[in-house]
């Protein structure tokens, strides 16, 4: 179960479906709050004091309009003051990682290159797919005034890449960002 559930933050938590279904998983953590994106609404938790559930209808499809939930995720999170927010979708690789970058470039100001790294560091294995990419580089741009990220033709496809940090100029100039 460890591996499954992810530390972002304080407070903060990645997961899949699966480990978001485990009721001593949400009571060790003193889960109150759940952000389902598995695009799943008949999700039947385990009876556990206080939780709240916040559905996030979207499919893991590159044209699905995630963005449409960024604000309001990122409030309730914000608002969640009795307990910790876990943020799951199916296999917690796309659509929660996605959630819990635009969550921390609105609420902690970071750049999506930071936020990425900073998710990427307590869970590996995330992939959010590439119109999920895209719409983060446009929240930033709206949130920041600028990208750190920009998408790149590759052999293995368009992929996402970030971009020189203007605030280190002595910071690794790019590098290929998994998907």
């Amino acid at each position: 179960m460890e591996k499954q559930v992810s530390q972002v933050s304080t407070g903060l938590f990645l997961s899949s479906l699966d480990a978001a279904l485990n009721r001593g998983m949400l009571e060790a953590r003193n889960v109150t709050l759940v952000v389902n994106a598995s695009g799943l609404m008949d999700v039947s938790y385990p009876p556990v004091c206080g939780l709240q559930v916040l559905q996030v209808p979207i499919q893991d499809r590159p044209d699905a309009p995630l963005r449409d939930f960024f604000g309001s995720v990122s409030e309730r999170i914000q608002q969640n003051q009795t307990g910790t927010t876990l943020v799951h979708c199916t296999a917690g690789r796309s659509r929660s990682p996605t959630l819990i970058m635009a969550h921390l470039m609105r609420s902690e100001g970071l750049s999506l290159r930071r936020a990425h790294e900073l998710v990427l560091e307590q869970r590996p294995f995330i992939r959010p797919n590439a119109g999920f990419w895209r719409q983060l580089m446009d929240y930033e741009a709206v949130l920041l005034g600028r990208n750190t990220v920009r998408m790149t033709r590759t052999s293995a496809g368009v992929l996402p890449e970030a971009l020189p940090d203007p605030e280190n100029p002595n910071s690794v100039t790019a590098y290929c960002i998994n998907v």
